[in-house]
């Protein structure tokens, strides 16, 4: 099956989706990857996800990404005794350490490493940002902070501090267990919730060894402190626009989203769009105009991936929901503007070998106006460089590894072949050229380019650039 898009499309799974029907459905619908949100996901229900997915894999003989979003680390008010507690605008509202239940202004905060960090001045949100409160004292057992606007405060509500780097990683020993059950079955992508520094990246690849990618999800203004070394070190990036349009102003995530996705596509890694993107598609069938505008940019910017979360998840309507991005995305990427828009962001190649390899493919593809652009894979690194480019001409990813094909299947523009290693270098070519011919991207006569940027399995090419012709009836088992 061949997708008429560049951009992915990553489908959350729920209790509306999490069945091998509407998993089926959602796939021929235009998911490309499934997300599996493990803060309300269990082991076996990962499992489960797991063997759906390779079983579509099978009957659509396409390789599908699994996305284990990790929950990270969640930090919540104690109780309160009545259930509830108003908050007025100038009120000030004294947390503390002891553990006691809430009320008459005094809230329990069952987190030691807060008191350890937030200083005068910090901002506080409580309840997705519904209730803001500035730090007016802070000690080690007790903050005291002033209410900015009033409103009710609900038992176990969940906390921020935007301003505050806190003194533990991004994750905790539920998400340790959760990256031993992704790798012992062989995922895709780990997304990290929380993202604040480098080191959490670190941590999580040590934990998943390399059997997985990492993507950061940025979502908290430290992790735009450190955002240049955050992309080097991660994968991929996801811009969670949630939780990051809690911590910052809502204005700023528009301006965020681009900075961000600018960044990632400066270092060739991929980038995902997330949150409420068809936000209404969870009770009605079609989506608001405002919401078609919002996936229509992102593809425009020429994004790896948009998501799906709640629609998907919870909704309705989910098949529906993925079926409306996909259209959105098709018509886009049609538009006589799309072109224009990509060519004029497009990036500079990086002084190496590959990407100098890379760069010119995509310009003798466009210039000779081929029919396709083939990489030969086996890490992945050298679809990443051509998808970089984002060329004209559609990119063929052929790879004798499954995990490289699984991970491609959110980057810009792959589409993934599974294929054996080639004998030579004209068994390459010849390879090359059958399968762009089988999987509907060369008729016979026309040209494709072929590219291979490490040495790769018996053939032994590296930094390979070449033209070939597409003939149908070529033998491509030559000794």
């Amino acid at each position: 099956m061949r997708r008429n898009r560049r951009v992915k499309i990553v489908a959350t799974l729920g209790p509306a989706s999490t069945n091998e029907e509407t998993m089926r459905h959602l796939f021929e619908a235009g998911a490309d990857v499934f997300r599996v949100n493990m803060s309300h996901a269990t082991h076996d229900g990962l499992r489960e996800v797991h063997g759906i997915v390779r079983k579509l894999e099978t009957e659509f003989s396409r390789p599908i990404g699994i996305l284990v979003d990790l929950q990270g680390p969640k930090l919540r008010i104690g109780k309160i005794e009545s259930g509830t507690m108003r908050l007025t605008k100038g009120d000030i509202v004294s947390f503390v350490r002891r553990e006691d239940v809430g009320g008459l202004g005094r809230v329990h905060l069952p987190h030691p490493e807060i008191f350890e960090s937030v200083e005068n001045g910090h901002m506080l949100l409580l309840d997705d940002g519904k209730l803001r409160l500035r730090v007016v004292e802070a000690s080690d057992v007790r903050i005291d902070a002033e209410v900015l606007n009033s409103g009710l405060l609900g038992s176990r509500k969940g906390i921020s501090l935007p301003d505050t780097v806190l003194p533990f990683g991004a994750l905790t020993d539920k998400d340790r267990a959760d990256i031993e059950c992704a790798n012992s079955i062989g995922v895709s992508w780990l997304a990290l919730s929380f993202v604040q520094r480098p080191a959490d990246i670190e941590e999580a690849r040590k934990l998943s060894k390399n059997r997985s990618a990492i993507m950061a999800k940025i979502e908290k203004p430290t992790a735009i402190h450190f955002l240049k070394e955050i992309v080097d070190l991660a994968d991929g990036i996801m811009v969670a626009r949630g939780d990051l349009g809690v911590e910052m102003p809502v204005e700023k995530v528009p301006g965020l989203q681009k900075q961000i996705s600018r960044a990632a596509r400066n270092a060739g890694k991929p980038v995902v769009v997330a949150t409420q993107m068809l936000e209404s598609m969870i009770y009605a069938p079609v989506p608001t105009r405002a919401e078609v505008s919002d996936v229509a940019t992102a593809v425009f910017e020429g994004t790896d991936a948009v998501m799906l979360s709640a629609e998907s998840a919870i909704g309705k309507f989910p098949v529906e929901a993925v079926a409306t991005m996909n259209s959105i995305a098709v018509e886009v990427e049609h538009d006589p503007l799309h072109a224009a828009i990509i060519h004029a962001q497009r990036i500079d190649p990086q002084a190496t070998g590959a990407d100098a390899i890379s760069a010119a493919a995509r310009t003798v593809a466009e210039t000779l106006d081929l029919a396709a652009i083939v990489c030969y894979t086996a890490s992945g690194a050298t679809a990443l460089r051509a998808a970089r480019e984002r060329p004209q001409q559609p990119i063929l990813a052929l790879t004798p590894i499954p995990r490289t094909a699984r991970k491609l299947s959110i980057v810009w523009g792959q589409h993934c072949v599974l294929a054996d290693d080639p004998i030579n270098l004209d068994d390459m070519v010849a390879k090359a050229c059958r399968i762009a011919y089988e999987e509907g991207f060369a008729k016979a006569g026309q040209q494709v380019i072929v590219t291979a940027g490490v040495p790769l399995g018996k053939s032994g090419a590296t930094n390979l650039l070449r033209i070939a012709e597409v003939d149908p009836t070529a033998d491509d088992d030559i000794p």
